[in-house]
């Protein structure tokens, strides 16, 4: 979403680079720059405003002046500057002392509420929590019956005593939801309410009368990040009609400009709590103001990638692995350990995500967006192709079992053949990481070509060649150094440096040596 945004602001830095000293006019063109940028995005223009003056006047203070870098004191400033119109330090949910703690969702209709609904809860369940979902959008063709089904999915309890499509009262049932939570020992109750498809008396009195029947802890108003500048009209009426605690974001991952999403907590004083990135129920988690930034400004989210990782990753399993890649040439990981380690990955999300949380990924953000996700898949059948064995020794696989391999995974033989190449030389390097040998490749480290062998290996004696032995004869000799420089000058005159035979030498091959080493 934010990628328009993110490519506009790496080229302004880009002209940064390289300057001891930023002059006046070298602000005021970056403060332009970065103006322009923030319309293109679609951030609303009193925000523009306001983040350009304190971006111009920190530019212009000590801490540019006297910086080592101005360039990255600069990348510092607009850095914070982000941070704090996306709402400064992350807001956490409030509870009450009392349980149940009430969760009220408002928004207009097709913000995403009942789905966001779902992930909450879910999310709230992986934090230990035990939440009710409560239905109260009667009106909406459906809108129960897609509760019921996103809770079953999320594997939380919902509250639905009316079928909806017209039919109950939304506050009622509201209402008895707390008592039905207190009874079956629900710790929070999350209640999904109606939306319309704009502003009207009839929904901000429904939502009033709502929250004054139950009294909600949270406020949460949901708004699609997709919907541009009337997203941050729509905020500030909710807050003045019914009001509002904080903000959550649905559809993060969509491709409009999300300038009016930066806006929200700026204009309306309401951070943003949550964010929603995604269709599946796990896409979704608390929204961080300074790792939101950094991803803007191609810092890279790695505090979120480790996150998802602990979730995913077992400190037991982990410590099992590396264990296997520490034995002798890491040959106790065999095949099925690095299918077990790629179900892992794929659980934490998307590989293109999963790399767009690295810092500079941006810059090759277009051969991100082609990976195809199904080579996962591929590889995984692959495997699951091979026997017991094959797996536990992958170099018992010869031409025959390839073919046989290939075909019980609907892949060319090529690719089984590629897959074994690359699953060696994949626990090789991981084998010599994990023993503390560092990167293979690297001068000093053993086990790549023309860098030296490994443990125990003898570097040969090259034995020099005789050089051409002089004459004795004065006379000769020096009739020998004559036609040696002439030999010189008529090589430095055809060809290039160090002697080299000119580009017009159609008929020049390199030797066979160096052919060999090039490939």
């Amino acid at each position: 979403m934010f990628d328009t945004l993110s490519d506009r602001l790496a080229a302004t830095f880009k002209n940064l680079r390289g300057k001891g000293r930023l002059s006046e006019a070298d602000i005021d063109a970056t403060a332009r720059e970065i103006r322009i940028a923030l319309l293109e995005a679609d951030v609303a223009l009193p925000v523009v405003r306001s983040f350009i003056a304190n971006v111009k006047e920190r530019a212009r203070g000590v801490e540019v002046s006297q910086a080592l870098n101005p360039a990255q004191q600069m990348i510092k400033i607009v850095n914070e500057e982000l941070v704090g119109i996306l709402g400064g330090e992350t807001r956490r949910l409030r509870f009450a002392k009392t349980a149940p703690t009430v969760i009220m969702l408002a928004g207009l209709q097709g913000a995403g509420k009942t789905t966001l609904a779902g992930k909450l809860g879910l999310w709230l369940k992986g934090q230990g929590h035990s939440p009710l979902l409560v239905a109260c959008d009667l009106q909406r063709p459906n809108a129960v019956n897609q509760l019921s089904v996103v809770a079953d999915r999320a594997g939380v309890s919902v509250y639905a005593p009316e079928p909806g499509n017209g039919v109950g009262d939304p506050v009622k049932v509201a209402k008895d939801s707390i008592e039905f939570a207190r009874a079956k020992v629900h710790d929070i109750v999350i209640v999904d309410t109606a939306g319309r498809l704009g502003i009207d008396q009839e929904l901000m009195r429904q939502a009033a009368d709502i929250r004054d029947a139950v009294s909600p802890d949270e406020i949460l108003f949901v708004v699609d990040a997709m919907i541009g500048q009337d997203a941050v009209n729509t905020a500030e009426a909710f807050r003045d009609g019914v009001g509002f605690d904080g903000v959550v974001l649905s559809k993060l991952d969509g491709d409009a400009r999300g300038g009016a999403a930066l806006s929200i907590a700026h204009v309306t004083g309401k951070q943003i709590m949550f964010a929603s990135n995604g269709e599946k129920l796990e896409d979704f988690d608390a929204f961080h103001p300074d790792r939101m930034a950094s991803r803007i400004l191609d810092m890279g989210d790695l505090l979120t990638l480790i996150e998802q990782a602990e979730k995913t990753f077992s400190q037991e399993e982990a410590a099992k692995m590396a264990s296997k890649l520490a034995s002798s040439k890491g040959k106790d990981f065999t095949l099925d350990d690095f299918l077990a380690q790629m179900e892992q990955v794929r659980k934490m999300g998307s590989i293109s995500k999963l790399l767009g949380m690295l810092p500079g990924m941006g810059q090759i953000k277009d051969q991100i967006s082609n990976i195809d996700e199904r080579d996962v898949d591929r590889t995984a059948a692959i495997i699951k192709s091979m026997t017991p064995h094959e797996r536990a020794e992958p170099t018992v696989i010869n031409g025959s079992r390839r073919a046989r391999i290939a075909k019980g995974s609907g892949v060319e033989v090529s690719a089984v053949k590629n897959l074994v190449e690359r699953f060696f030389e994949a626990r090789k390097m991981m084998s010599k990481m994990a023993q503390g040998g560092g990167m293979p490749g690297m001068p000093g480290m053993p086990g790549m070509p023309g860098m030296g062998g490994g443990p125990g290996r003898q570097k040969k004696q090259v034995k020099q060649a005789k050089g051409k032995r002089k004459s004795g004869n004065p006379m000769k000799r020096k009739a020998e150094e004559q036609a040696a420089a002439a030999r010189r000058e008529q090589a430095a005159a055809q060809g290039g440096a160090f002697g080299l035979p000119a580009q017009e030498d159609k008929n020049f091959e390199l030797p066979d040596e160096f052919k060999k080493f090039m490939g």
